[in-house]
């Protein structure tokens, strides 16, 4: 079962997910005129401020949903619809922007050949997303109690090492110039409930086939698994671990 997306809920409850993005921006570096791609942009926040760079930006996203609302939120953009996997540009661009997107594609050698052809010699590649280790506690939880429903935990995400991405990179002509795994503790937001609205939002396709009684059941006994590492004074704090890297396009 693939994740299914609220855009409305991702605005309203988890703008961490682009907030976090400010310094990612900086190490891309947008100059005026260059030609930007924001794959995987979600909602629209972060094209919307790597156009007011002077950069000329537009959006890709796999979900029909996040991609209205990404048109509707800032109209003088422009944004489609694509998969990582497989889209195309109509000429090579400068760069290509990604955040927290690239753990969501479980075929990850496709989506960097699509990111090889996109870019122009010389291009560079910025990303960060979930690394190796990645919500390694909420996972374990999701494991547990799955099993303990007789079913087995098939993770939605992809969360590589970073010598495992350097090396899939590089096999499509991208030398890595900058790279680091770092934990990333992110608090979530509405107190007490916070990790259920993060499971709702981000592990959806883990409760598919699941009755409402027993998702909720499922949200308890994550939270009380969880709760000794990652409840603190009220809050919730994912244990994120973020994959950052620039990569620059050879001349082949």
């Amino acid at each position: 079962m693939q994740t299914t997306w609220n855009s409305q809920l991702y605005e309203n409850q988890h703008a961490f997910v682009w907030q976090y993005a400010e310094d990612l921006i900086e190490l891309l570096s947008p100059q005026p005129g260059e030609r930007i791609l924001d794959l995987g942009c979600g909602t629209g926040q972060l094209t919307d401020r790597l156009a007011n760079t002077g950069s000329t930006v537009w959006g890709i996203d796999a979900d029909a949903t996040m991609v209205a609302k990404a048109q509707q939120n800032y109209p003088h953009l422009k944004f489609g619809q694509a998969d990582a996997r497989n889209f195309q540009v109509e000429e090579p661009v400068d760069a290509v922007f990604s955040n927290a997107v690239l753990h969501w594609v479980k075929e990850p050698e496709r989506a960097v050949e699509c990111i090889s052809r996109a870019l122009k010699p010389g291009g560079r590649l910025v990303v960060e997303f979930g690394g190796r280790g990645n919500i390694q506690a909420i996972a374990q939880a999701l494991t547990n109690t799955l099993e303990s429903l007789g079913k087995s935990y098939v993770s939605p995400w992809y969360f590589p090492s970073l010598g495992d991405y350097t090396i899939l990179l590089e096999k499509y002509g991208l030398e890595v110039v900058y790279g680091t795994l770092r934990d990333r503790p992110t608090p979530l937001q509405d107190g007490k409930t916070g990790l259920a609205n993060w499971l709702r939002m981000f592990a959806n396709s883990v409760f598919a086939d699941l009755t409402l009684e027993m998702q909720q059941q499922m949200i308890q006994e994550i939270e009380a698994q969880t709760r000794s590492k990652l409840y603190q004074n009220g809050t919730w704090i994912a244990d994120y671990r973020r994959l950052r890297i620039m990569a620059v396009m050879k001349n082949v």
